[in-house]
């Protein structure tokens, strides 16, 4: 098992994260304290993924507050914590939490995409700390294979070069978050 934590250089939040890889996929908990618009915030999320990076399972707690379950299926089809048909994710097989660089490693590890090679996908984007789900389109591109990747966000313009260590793990996402040093 490996741990990380993040802060977040625009609402002055922290992340810590254990990820552990299994013969029968990858396995991910996380707790963040953060901030959005003012209105602070606690968040626990555990995400499940498969051998090949495909979201199986998400869910997410507020702290004193609501929760969010989701059961994916690896090809795109998604349904909610009370066994409903999210039909409005199909095709989405990755998971986007806003409040934390995890999530990018999601596609980048999935897609195994080779230099300069780039590529649009639907994903299941969730606001924090209200956990709206909705379908957005984002797009990676790999710079430098293991090395960088670059992310933009088809419907915010947003976009970003993202270096990543040998796991897939952003070191550092400009303007939104940096990875702490391992305490020793």
């Amino acid at each position: 098992m490996r741990e990380v934590r993040w802060v977040s250089e625009e609402e002055g939040g922290v992340e810590h994260l254990a990820f552990d890889a299994r013969p029968d996929g990858f396995y991910i908990e996380s707790v963040i304290v953060g901030q959005c618009d003012g209105t602070r915030y606690g968040l626990f999320y555990s995400v499940h993924c498969d051998p090949q990076w495909r979201t199986l399972h998400a869910y997410l707690k507020v702290t004193g507050g609501a929760t969010l379950e989701l059961a994916g299926d690896g090809a795109g089809n998604w349904h909610d914590g009370h066994g409903f048909a999210l039909t409005q994710l199909a095709g989405c097989i990755d998971i986007d939490i806003t409040a934390t660089p995890f999530t990018n490693t999601l596609p980048i590890r999935r897609l195994q995409l080779s230099r300069g090679a780039r590529q649009t996908i639907p994903v299941a984007y969730i606001s924090a700390p209200d956990l709206q789900v909705e379908r957005v389109e984002q797009a990676y591109t790999c710079v430098e294979p293991n090395a960088e990747y670059r992310y933009e966000g088809m419907t915010t313009h947003f976009a970003a070069n993202l270096p990543v260590d040998a796991d897939g793990l952003v070191i550092d996402y400009p303007t939104l978050f940096t990875r702490l040093p391992p305490v020793v």
